[in-house]
């Protein structure tokens, strides 16, 4: 899933903290980001609020946590 245009940055890492497997944010020049991570969290949301949000691509572990990334973007379509 392509994450463009993020500005409910508490309900995305909500969702983040519900989801029981690892989420990740992958950018087109291979960096991974593991959202589960507090560390990786800041660096993650610096760049998907910077230049490069836009670019960004949201990957979960689990089928399951899936389902809460997709209530986040139909609560939040401009995403």
């Amino acid at each position: 899933m392509k994450l463009t245009n993020i500005k409910q940055v508490e309900d995305f890492i909500a969702a983040v903290n519900r989801a029981h497997s690892n989420v990740w944010l992958a950018s087109p020049q291979g960096d991974r980001y593991n959202m589960k991570s507090a560390l990786s969290q800041y660096i993650a949301l610096g760049a998907l609020l910077g230049q490069h949000g836009d670019e960004l691509e949201l990957f979960c572990d689990s089928k399951q946590d899936e389902g809460l990334f997709i209530e986040f973007f139909v609560h939040h379509p401009e995403v």
